[in-house]
C-alpha cells in the first residue's frame, strides 16, 4: 500500500493543476446537486419491529386525520378561576379559533369542551392538529404557530405554543467557527508558516464541502435525521484537518532532509498517508458497523459520517500533495526556507517545458537529470540534511515517562478509573422538551404544562386496542382501562377514541412523572405486562415517550455487542500493522479505558449536573440514546490513528536496530509534536459544538472532545510509552506461524524504503 500511495502522491503533485481542477469541479457539481435535490431532514426516530412503532403504523392507518404533527398550546390565566368566567372563556375560544386558522392546521380543540382545564381554573391546553408530519411543516407555518396568542398576551395571559411540531433541525451557527479558529491557530504555531496552516485548513474545508454537499444531494432519496449532517460535519472537519496535518508535517521533514519536492511528497503520502488511510478505514468500518445494530436512523447517521471521513482521506492523499506543489518552500518557516535550494523544488515533468512524458511520472534528481520509472528515488540533495534534534519536549517527555514507567502506569490507571466511576449510573433516553434550552418556545411550553398539570402531561402515552371486530374492541377497552388504572404511577386514562370502522380504539395514559424519569420507564414496562394477557384484541403501547424507551433499550442491548466487535477489530487490525500480539492488546485496553473515563465525565456533567454551567447546560438529564454507541465508533478510529502514528515509528526504529527502550523514546520524540497538534485541533473542532444550544449536539461535541483529550494525552502519549518500555522486546513478539499467515500491509512504509533503496542510482 505504501508504494501505491507513494506513486499517487508524486503524481498528484506533478499534475497538481489537473487535480485541483478535478476537485473544484466535484465540489461545484455536488454543491449544485445539493441545492437542487436537497430533501428535508427527519426529527423523529423510528424503530421498526418494536411495539411502539407497530402501534404508530397502525394509528397512521386507522386514524389518518390524526397522523400529522400535533401541537399543544399551554395557556395560563392572570388569576385563578378566570377560565370559568365569561371573559376568560371568550379569550380561550378566540385563541382556539386563531390556532385553527393557522396555515397548515386542520383543527384545534377548545380546552373548555375537552375539559383540558386545571381544577383551579387557571391553566388550559389547546390541542392543535397539523395536516402534515413535523418534518414537512414549513418554517413559515412553524413561525406562525409560535406567534399565536398575541392578543391574549396583551391582556396579561401567558400563552406558550409547544408540541412535536417545534422539533426542528438543529442550527449550525457562528459558534462552531470558534473551534475552527482555534484549530487554525494551532496549525500556525505547529508549522510556523501561515501558508502551511492556511493550506491545511483549506484542504480540510474542501473535503468537508464535498462530503456535506454529497450528503445533502442524497437527502432527497435517503431520510436523514436532523443530527446526521451535524455529526458528519463535526467528524469530517476534525479528521480532515488532522489527516492533512500528518502529511504536511512529513513532507516538511522530507524537504529539510534534502529530498526533491516530488520525492518528498511521494514519501510523505507513502508513509504518513498510509497511516491516514488506515486510520480513516478504521473510522469508516466502525461507523459503517453501526448497521449491525439494525436501527435505520443510526445506520444512516453512521454511513453519513463514514462518507465524509472517506472524502477527507481521498482529499488528503490527492489534493493535499497538489496544494503542497503550489506552496513550494513556503510550507516552511521563513528561517528554514533558505535551506531548500530552488532546484530541489523542481517537480519533474509538470514543471518542465518539455512536459510530454505522460506515460508515467519521472523523477527529478538533485542535478536536474531524470530517471524514468514510477518508483525511482533520487538521492537527497547534498548538504540539505539537518542533524536530528533530540532535545525537544517529545524526547524529554518520553525519557521521563520511560524512566518512571511503573508509577506512571499506576497513576494513569488509577486516574482513569476514578473518572469512570459515574459510568454505571448512565441512563439513556431520547431528548424531550424538558431539556431544551431555557427560553426556547418548546421549553416554555413544557415548563408551563408541568407547572399547571404536572410533568406527566408532557409525555403522555398512547394505548392502541385493535380487535378483529368492533365488538371485540369494545369488549377489550374496559379491561384495558381497568388494568392500566390499577398500575402504579398512572395519573389518568382518557376515554377511548374509535376509528371509523370501530375496530381500533385509542386511549391516552397520563403518567405522574416526566418522560425521561426512571419511574416512567418502569410504568411503560408495567403497563405492557398488565395488558399483555387480555384476550380478543391486540394492545400496543406507543407515544413519543414509549418510542424513546424502546430505542434506548435496544441501543443498550446492542452496546456490548458493538463494543466487542470494535475491540476485536482493533486487535486484528493492529496485529496486521505491527505484527505483534501485545501491542494490539495494549491498544485495545487503552481504548476501553478511554471510553470508560469519557462516559464517566459525560455522565457527571450532563446527567448528574456537575459543572453543567461551564458547558451552558440548563437542565441535566439522561444522555441521548445513541451517544454511547456513536462515541465508541468514532473514538475507536481516532484512537487507532494516534496509536499508529506513534507506535509505527517505534517499530520502525526497533526493526532498524535500536533497542526497545530507545525505539520507544524515538517514536514519542518524533511524533509527540504532531499528535499534540492533531489532538488540540480535534478538541477545538469538537469543542466548538459545545456552544450550540441544542443539548444533543452539545453532549456529542463535549464527549468527543473529552474522549480525544483523554486518549491522546493520557493513554497514547503517557501510558502507551510507559507500557512499551516495560514490555521491552516482548512487545514485538509474534509467533512464527502467525507471522507467515498475516499479510504485510506495510503501514509504516518499510517495504517502500527497501524498494526505494534498490532503485536509488549509485552516486560517486
Amino acid at each position: 500500500m505504501a508504494t501505491l500511495l507513494y506513486r499517487l502522491g508524486r503524481g498528484s503533485l506533478r499534475r497538481r493543476r489537473l487535480v485541483a481542477v478535478i476537485w473544484l469541479v466535484v465540489l461545484v457539481g455536488l454543491g449544485l446537486a445539493a441545492a437542487t435535490l436537497r430533501g428535508p431532514t427527519a426529527s423523529n426516530f423510528t424503530m421498526p419491529g418494536t411495539e411502539s412503532q407497530r402501534a404508530q403504523d397502525l394509528l397512521a392507518e386507522q386514524f389518518p386525520a390524526a397522523s400529522g404533527a400535533t401541537g399543544t398550546i399551554a395557556v395560563k390565566a392572570p388569576e385563578a378561576g378566570q377560565l370559568g368566567t365569561p371573559a376568560g372563556q371568550a379569550v380561550v375560544q378566540e385563541l382556539t379559533r386563531e390556532a385553527a386558522t393557522l396555515p397548515g392546521v386542520v383543527g384545534a380543540v377548545d380546552p373548555l369542551q375537552a375539559r383540558a382545564v386545571t381544577p383551579d381554573g387557571r391553566y388550559a391546553l389547546v390541542q392543535v392538529q397539523f395536516a402534515t408530519g413535523a418534518d414537512e411543516v414549513t418554517d413559515e407555518q412553524r413561525e406562525a404557530y409560535e406567534k399565536v396568542g398575541a392578543a391574549a398576551e396583551a391582556q396579561g395571559w401567558q400563552v406558550a405554543p409547544g408540541g412535536e411540531v417545534l422539533n426542528g433541525e438543529p442550527e449550525v451557527g457562528s459558534t462552531e467557527a470558534i473551534g475552527v479558529a482555534v484549530a487554525l491557530i494551532v496549525l500556525v504555531v505547529t508549522f510556523g508558516s501561515l501558508v502551511a496552516a492556511g493550506m491545511t485548513m483549506l484542504n480540510a474545508l474542501i473535503g468537508v464541502g464535498v462530503g456535506m454537499a454529497g450528503l445533502f444531494a442524497l437527502s432527497s432519496v435517503v431520510e436523514l435525521t436532523s443530527t446526521a449532517p451535524i455529526l458528519a460535519l463535526m467528524l469530517g472537519l476534525a479528521v480532515g484537518i488532522d489527516y492533512s496535518l500528518f502529511i504536511t508535517s512529513r513532507y516538511r521533514q522530507n524537504l529539510l532532509e534534502g529530498l526533491p519536492a516530488d520525492e518528498a511528497v511521494g514519501r510523505a503520502v507513502g508513509t504518513a498517508g498510509s497511516a491516514v488511510v488506515f486510520a480513516g478505514a478504521t473510522v469508516v468500518i466502525a461507523l459503517a458497523g453501526l448497521a449491525v445494530v439494525d436501527i435505520p436512523f443510526l445506520t444512516v447517521m453512521g454511513l453519513a459520517a463514514a462518507g465524509t471521513v472517506t472524502v477527507a482521506v481521498l482529499v488528503a492523499i490527492t489534493l493535499q500533495p497538489a496544494l503542497l506543489g503550489f506552496a513550494g518552500a513556503r510550507v516552511l518557516p521563513r528561517k528554514l526556507r533558505t535551506a531548500v535550494p530552488a532546484d530541489q523544488l523542481a517537480t519533474g515533468a509538470a514543471d518542465r517545458a518539455d512536459a510530454g512524458t505522460d506515460g508515467g511520472p519521472t523523477t527529478g534528481t538533485a542535478d536536474g537529470s531524470d530517471t524514468t520509472g514510477g518508483t525511482d528515488a533520487p538521492a537527497p540533495v547534498a548538504g540539505a540534511a539537518r542533524a536530528e534534534d533530540r532535545s525537544g519536549f517529545g524526547f524529554r517527555w518520553a525519557r521521563l515517562v520511560t524512566r518512571f514507567r511503573v508509577p506512571v502506569i499506576l497513576v494513569g490507571l488509577l486516574g482513569l478509573g476514578l473518572l469512570a466511576l459515574p459510568t454505571p449510573d448512565m441512563r439513556l433516553a431520547l431528548p424531550d422538551a424538558g431539556t431544551a434550552p431555557v427560553g426556547s418556545p418548546a421549553r416554555e411550553s413544557n415548563d408551563l404544562i408541568s407547572e399547571g398539570f404536572g410533568p406527566g402531561f408532557t409525555g403522555r402515552l398512547a394505548v392502541v386496542v385493535a380487535g378483529d371486530t368492533p365488538q371485540a374492541t369494545a369488549d377489550a377497552v374496559p379491561q384495558v382501562t381497568a388494568q392500566i388504572q390499577r398500575t402504579e404511577n398512572v395519573l389518568a386514562v382518557t376515554p377511548p377514541q374509535l376509528s371509523p370502522d370501530g375496530k381500533t380504539a385509542l386511549l391516552a395514559v397520563v403518567p405522574e412523572t416526566g418522560p425521561t424519569d426512571a419511574a416512567t420507564e418502569t410504568l411503560v414496562n408495567d403497563v405492557r405486562a398488565a395488558v399483555g394477557g387480555i384476550q380478543g384484541a391486540d394492545v400496543l403501547l406507543t407515544g413519543v415517550t414509549a418510542i424513546g424507551i424502546d430505542v434506548s433499550e435496544k441501543l443498550s442491548d446492542a452496546l456490548p455487542v458493538y463494543l466487542l466487535l470494535v475491540v476485536g477489530l482493533s486487535v486484528l487490525l493492529l496485529m496486521l500493522v505491527f505484527r505483534s500480539l501485545l501491542v494490539p492488546v495494549k491498544a485495545a485496553v487503552g481504548f476501553l479505558l478511554t471510553v470508560a473515563a469519557t462516559f464517566g465525565i459525560t455522565v457527571a456533567v450532563f446527567q448528574q449536573g456537575h459543572l453543567a454551567d461551564l458547558v451552558g447546560l440548563d437542565t441535566p438529564g439522561p444522555l441521548i440514546s445513541f451517544l454511547p454507541i456513536l462515541l465508541i465508533g468514532i473514538l475507536f478510529g481516532l484512537a487507532m490513528d494516534y496509536e499508529v502514528f506513534l507506535v509505527s515509528r517505534m517499530r520502525e526504529d526497533f526493526v532498524h536496530g535500536d533497542t526497545a527502550q530507545q525505539a520507544t523514546i524515538n517514536g514519542m520524540g518524533h511524533g509527540a509534536r504532531v499528535v499534540t497538534a492533531a489532538a488540540l485541533i480535534m478538541i477545538s473542532v469538537f469543542g466548538g459544538f459545545v456552544f450550540l444550544d441544542d443539548p444533543v449536539i452539545k453532549s456529542m461535541g463535549f464527549a468527543l472532545a473529552v474522549g480525544v483529550a483523554i486518549d491522546a494525552f493520557v493513554v497514547r502519549m503517557t501510558i502507551v510509552p510507559a507500557v512499551m518500555s516495560l514490555l521491552g522486546r516482548a512487545a514485538w513478539w509474534l509467533p512464527s506461524w502467525l507471522q507467515r499467515a498475516l499479510p504485510n500491509v506495510d503501514i509504516e512504509g518499510e517495504g517502500l524504503r527497501a524498494h526505494l533503496d534498490e532503485k536509488t542510482p549509485a552516486r560517486v
